[in-house]
């Protein structure tokens, strides 16, 4: 373009230089009466002149522009089109996963239901387990209990059975099966030391 304008610029100026040296001759001439020369064609030469530049300059910067601006649009509408495709994919894309939501969701419910459902079966059979070993302990704590109050009851009753049968006998002895009683006990004390 620099060169471009600078051939503009020259062009132009020696248009206006050769108008003024044209004018300038033309006053020279004709002492008395200045008449001027008919300056119609030079303008339309200088307008051609100019035309032509302005011409070749348009037609030398607009066609690059017009095809590298061309191309922006293209591109941008390239760019546009992508972006469009893939904010549809990912609409499209959620549109499924928000159709999905439903049995994505009751899924969810039903799994949740089968462990609810498998941990209450587990935590019955836990608790079956303790409440047999609860009621095993409890059957030996009994069964224990039992022997523990059959052992004291016969002790309780063979005590009992002494006292009763030491006051009968109490009750029955009289002074003279006492004095028998001790002889004996004393015999047999004075004779068991061989």
């Amino acid at each position: 373009m620099k060169r471009a304008g600078i051939w503009l610029i020259l062009l132009f100026s020696l248009t206006t230089f050769s108008l003024a040296q044209e004018h300038g001759e033309a006053s020279k001439e004709g002492g008395h009466e200045a008449v001027e020369p008919d300056m119609t064609n030079w303008k339309w030469a200088n307008f051609a002149i100019l035309a032509a530049a302005l011409g070749f300059l348009i037609v030398k910067n607009a066609g690059p522009f017009f095809a590298s601006r061309s191309i922006e649009i293209r591109k941008g509408i390239e760019d546009a089109t992508k972006l469009r495709a893939d904010a549809e994919a990912r609409a499209a894309a959620m549109d499924a996963r928000l159709a999905n939501l439903g049995v994505e969701v009751e899924a969810m419910r039903k799994a949740a239901k089968d462990e609810a459902a498998q941990e209450g079966a587990r935590i019955r059979q836990e608790t079956e387990r303790e409440l047999a070993k609860i009621q095993t302990h409890a059957d030996q704590e009994i069964a224990n209990a039992l022997k523990t109050a059959q052992i004291e009851l016969k002790s309780y009753s063979a005590q009992l059975a002494v006292e009763l049968a030491r006051k009968k006998v109490r009750d029955r002895m009289t002074p003279a099966d006492q004095d028998s009683l001790v002889q004996a006990f004393t015999a047999d004390l004075g004779g068991s030391p061989k």
